[in-house]
């Protein structure tokens, strides 16, 4: 038997796999608009509640809710992608989430407010103002709830992606080295070079300096301890309280040099080490 098969096997499995993955993302997507469109369609009368006698099914304003729906899953899906590439790729934090949610609102209000005039003067209609802002309010809130179950799980596997899993590339001369977070234990900078220390007590000297690094990489993570050290949250094995309102953080074992296995904090990093350590 030949040894291509079953690797031509494996890799159709794994591309099946993948393709299944997103489809099944946006057949979920779909699922949750067409409930919403549905429910939503129901409640805008009392002639579309089921229990009603007069009731018809709201073909023309489902049509509708599902192509508005359509539309602002595309805006909310490009400004994810925009915030995925930008922000979540380095980490997840509650005010970036809160700035894509509501940069994702601001692009919905600027397409719903012309299209909504537009299509009022196409129909001949004469819509209050008061009511166009009403269904605008009521649109950014429906809006807001969908967003949010669309792209929780999305941001939360983000999240733990920036870090557990996340990488950085460390450049040293001619040769690259690619570490995940994990691996790492501090770095830190001696004779104007800028060395990473491993969980395992190696050595890396890099290329960039210590404030390239700390654009990098996340700050959940680490923490710049003053100008000659980042260390790893895992990293800190004892943290002390010294005079002047100081702190003395000594570092595990593995780190063997030193001017660095022990730090200490000013009083005025103090309250940022603490809340970034707890």
């Amino acid at each position: 038997m030949s040894t291509t098969q079953p690797t031509k096997n494996i890799v159709k499995t794994v591309w099946y796999i993948c393709i299944s993955s997103s489809a099944w993302r946006w057949v979920k997507k779909a699922i949750i608009l067409t409930i919403f469109s549905l429910v939503a369609n129901h409640l805008a009368a009392s002639d579309n509640f089921l229990d009603s006698e007069t009731y018809r099914f709201p073909i023309e304003g489902f049509l509708s809710t599902i192509v508005l729906s359509i539309l602002i899953g595309i805006i909310a899906e490009l400004n994810f992608k925009f915030y995925k590439k930008k922000h979540f790729s380095k980490k997840v934090e509650t005010v970036t989430i809160v700035r894509f949610m509501l940069s994702t609102l601001g692009y919905i209000t600027l397409m719903y407010i012309p299209i909504n005039v537009i299509i009022d003067k196409v129909v001949g209609g004469q819509t209050l103002f008061y009511y166009l802002l009403i269904g605008l309010l009521i649109t950014l809130l429906l809006c807001f709830i969908l967003i949010g179950l669309l792209y929780a799980q999305d941001i939360y596997n983000l999240y733990k992606l920036s870090i557990r899993d996340a990488q950085i590339t460390i450049d040293n001369g001619t040769k690259m080295t690619k570490l995940t977070y994990q691996n790492i234990a501090c770095f830190y900078s001696e004779n104007k070079i800028v060395y990473t220390i491993k969980n395992d007590g190696t050595t890396i000297n890099t290329d960039f300096t210590l404030n390239e690094l700390e654009e990098k990489i996340n700050d959940q993570l680490f923490f710049r301890a003053n100008r000659q050290i980042i260390i790893h949250k895992d990293t800190v094995d004892l943290i002390e309280k010294i005079e002047n309102g100081k702190l003395r953080i000594r570092l595990k074992a593995f780190i063997k040099k030193d001017t660095i296995a022990e730090i200490n904090i000013s009083r005025y990093k103090r309250k940022a080490f603490v809340d970034w350590f707890q």
